[in-house]
């Protein structure tokens, strides 16, 4: 079921310019600081003037959609590139390796990241009377697919928003119901329709990769998580695979070692302490994995994200010198 595809009412022209006045939106809206998070729920705005190097974070349930530059996102070992013509979605809590790849001062990278509310894509699923994939499905908990005019006149009308906060709370919901329902009836939507189902496979892992969040300081026993997830073991540990490109214990590996780069950058603390505090009973363990996943030892590596974290505000702090 795809009745959200551009060649049925919307022409490359229309679909171009629907790219462009996104694009202008954002980058009004991003001109005093490189990431703005809305008074819209969950919609955040980037920008950025030059290629980046790899960074590690997490991603939540939710859309990426670029108006301008390209971005390529690494999960495991699987590269995933998006840019003006095709977004990313996320539909369960993933550690990624992120890059943008185009980017200039003159044509800056543009694009937003919208957050998916499970429950409501279960209503909608409910309320649009679509189909509920079997529950033996598990795909990949990451994908790329093209954009479409009516997705992006969406967004345009959501990014509205932001200039009139009082028709937020009244507005924003309707059209984030909408964006939600293109998904559903699209190329991505069985991916989605098996997150917000109750009973599929890819519903219990999300569980099972919620609990894995609250919990990824203790020791794992993936007998238990794939309790959790009501499966065996064998059929846990493959179809986790399946969903997040990576092992459990590969996955607990991440997040340990993603909320310690974190807490040292955040909290000054040193990387011995953060290592026992995330999990790790060993700091030449700690520091020779963290060192695999961010490429350089936890002090060099958060010395670097200080300075440029520095130089960056003070970018920001020279463009609204010249507006003044």
């Amino acid at each position: 079921m795809t009745n959200d595809g551009p060649a049925q009412e919307y022409g490359p022209e229309e679909l171009q310019a629907t790219r462009q006045s996104l694009a202008q939106t954002i980058e009004r809206l991003t001109a005093r600081s490189p990431r703005v998070v809305t008074d819209v729920p969950g919609l955040a705005l980037g920008r950025c003037e030059a290629p980046t190097e790899q960074t590690s974070h997490m991603y939540e349930p939710s859309l990426c959609l670029v108006a301008q530059g390209a971005k390529r996102v690494l999960l495991g070992e699987e590269l995933y590139t998006y840019d003006a013509d095709h977004y990313l979605i996320a539909s369960v809590d993933l550690p990624i390796v992120a890059q943008i790849m185009e980017a200039s001062p003159e044509k800056p990278f543009l694009g937003l990241v919208l957050k998916l509310d499970p429950k409501m894509i279960s209503q909608l699923v409910v309320d649009s009377n679509l189909p509920m994939p079997r529950t033996q499905q598990t795909g990949r908990g990451m994908a790329v697919s093209k954009v479409t005019a009516r997705l992006l006149g969406a967004f345009q009308r959501l990014l509205d928003l932001v200039d009139v906060p009082e028709d937020i709370p009244v507005l924003a919901p309707l059209i984030q119901r909408e964006i939600v329902y293109r998904l559903l009836v699209g190329e991505q939507g069985p991916r989605l329709r098996q997150l917000g189902a109750v009973g599929t496979q890819s519903n219990q892992l999300a569980q099972a990769i919620d609990w894995l969040k609250k919990n990824f300081t203790h020791p794992l026993r993936v007998e238990e998580l794939a309790a959790h997830a009501r499966m065996s073991t064998s059929t846990f540990h493959r179809h986790f695979r399946e969903l997040t490109a990576m092992s459990p214990l590969q996955f607990q590996k991440r997040l340990r070692l993603h909320e310690a780069r974190r807490v040292m950058f955040t909290d000054h603390l040193d990387a011995t302490s953060v290592a026992l505090q995330v999990g790790y009973e060993s700091s030449t363990q700690f520091n020779r994995e963290y060192s695999r996943l961010f490429g350089a030892p936890p002090l060099r590596d958060i010395k670097g994200l200080r300075r440029k974290t520095e130089g960056a505000v003070a970018t920001a702090q020279g463009m609204r010198g010249k507006e003044i």
